[in-house]
């Protein structure tokens, strides 16, 4: 079942499908990246749109790229990330596209499926070290066995520990994080140590806040609340085993105030806070977000492990982002030129100073694991990381009135664990028939 314009524009929004709805542009032919100026020396400029709230990370990569050579600059475009969707569909109607975009890997989908990318798949896979870039991130960028897009950074979950306060509590890390029940007990014996201190944090009314932390507890028991192809989604929630498990160990949580009094409210603003303060043992959470505002000192004693599924596992979410190539790109080459030197080690291994992780599991070197000890979990474990597929992303997980954090807060604040699901088995399905392609 192909992705027709108009169910392609009800994924966008409504303000990029008023845009677009406007007009139909003629869509450009494909790039060829097997032909022959590809093989060409890069020469000249080329414009890159990246996401606002990562352009220091953006501009970072390419200071250094117009360090490393002077054949090839880059027009760099902050996009602000509530308004990137909606003006590249809008460039792309107006056939005055960016020669390159580095987008959020889940946003990246929607666009390949509707066949705006060239197809990079030649180019991938003449890379050396292909076999070592994150299957996460490529599992986005796939349309039928071909790759429309490169990993370019990744910005993965994982938990966080304080190590002084299990101490304080008695209990090792390795038991502390294996399973639910090791949480649990965990989380209690921390908890005790005072009514500031709690054993673990969540924002609850984060929408994707809690997408990013919560779905890995279930993948890594192998389960998903999605499942088919694009153009044929069902939600599996109703009698999802590993999900009901999830719901009721986060509403243990909260109902034997084992998280701070102000997790019903906190939208993500105060995310990262009761960590930083040392009132808080374990959070899932993203490394930049912990690691650029700690307190000195913290990060000396802590801790970061996968996050465990209810009897065991471990799992992240590979967010972070993906660069395409739009199809009218006028300088493909120099753009091409610049996502290599992006994905060099020497680039990639420095990724964890602005706060991201690396997409090559072989960024790992020695000097890596010596300066960013905290940045190496879900790197050695890169092939246990999951982005879910699904065109209804956006409208599921991060929007506030969407059925994700409403099954959330009706089963971990309102204890109706079952009555959540069997709600919101009825809602996925409903938005998947309206907007999945």
């Amino acid at each position: 079942m192909g992705l027709t314009r108009g169910r392609f524009l009800s994924l966008m929004g409504a303000g990029a499908a008023g845009v677009l709805l406007g007009g139909c542009a003629k869509s450009p032919p494909p790039i060829d990246v097997t032909a022959s100026r590809f093989d060409a020396p890069a020469r000249g400029t080329f414009s890159l749109w990246c996401r606002g709230g990562m352009s220091p990370v953006s501009q970072w990569l390419v200071d250094r790229f117009h360090a490393a050579q002077d054949q090839v600059r880059v027009d760099l475009t902050p996009v602000p990330d509530g308004q990137y969707v909606t003006k590249l569909a809008t460039a792309i109607r107006g056939g005055r596209v960016p020669d390159l975009v580095d987008i959020d890997d889940i946003n990246s989908a929607a666009f390949i499926h509707r066949g705006v990318f060239a197809d990079l798949t030649p180019l991938i896979e003449e890379l050396p070290f292909r076999d070592r870039l994150s299957p996460g991130h490529l599992a986005l960028a796939e349309r039928n066995g071909r790759y429309h897009g490169v990993p370019a950074l990744a910005d993965n979950s994982a938990l966080w520990c304080n190590l002084d306060l299990l101490d304080r509590a008695g209990v090792g890390i390795d038991d502390a994080t294996g399973s639910f029940e090791g949480y649990l007990e965990a989380a209690r014996a921390v908890s005790a140590l005072g009514d500031d201190i709690h054993g673990w944090s969540y924002p609850g009314n984060g929408s994707g806040a809690l997408a990013f932390t919560v779905q890995p507890h279930f993948w890594a028991a192998d389960a998903d609340l999605i499942a088919g192809e694009i153009g044929d989604q069902r939600a599996t929630i109703r009698d999802n085993d590993a999900l009901r498990r999830t719901l009721r160990f986060l509403h243990t949580l909260w109902d034997e105030g084992l998280v701070p009094s102000n997790a019903d409210s906190d939208d993500g603003a105060l995310w990262a806070a009761g960590f930083h303060e040392e009132k808080v043992a374990m959070i899932p959470n993203g490394y930049g977000i912990i690691s650029r505002d700690a307190p000195d000192g913290l990060l000396d004693h802590t801790a970061v492990r996968l996050l465990s599924g209810p009897d065991g596992g471990g799992s992240f979410f590979d967010g972070g982002n993906n660069f395409c190539l739009p199809n009218g790109s006028e300088n493909p080459v120099a753009a091409w030129e610049f996502v290599r030197f992006c994905l060099e080690v020497e680039q990639q291994a420095a990724l964890p100073e602005s706060g991201y992780i690396p997409v090559r599991s072989d960024a790992a070197t020695a000097d890596y694991r010596e300066r960013f000890p905290l940045a190496l979990p879900t790197l050695l474990d890169i092939d246990a990381g999951h982005a879910p597929l699904s065109l209804a992303y956006n409208r599921i997980y991060n929007q506030n009135d969407g059925p994700w954090l409403a099954m959330f807060r009706r089963a971990v604040f309102g204890g109706d664990v079952d009555g959540a699901m069997a709600d919101a088995q009825q809602r996925f399905d409903e938005i998947l028939r309206q907007g999945d392609a």
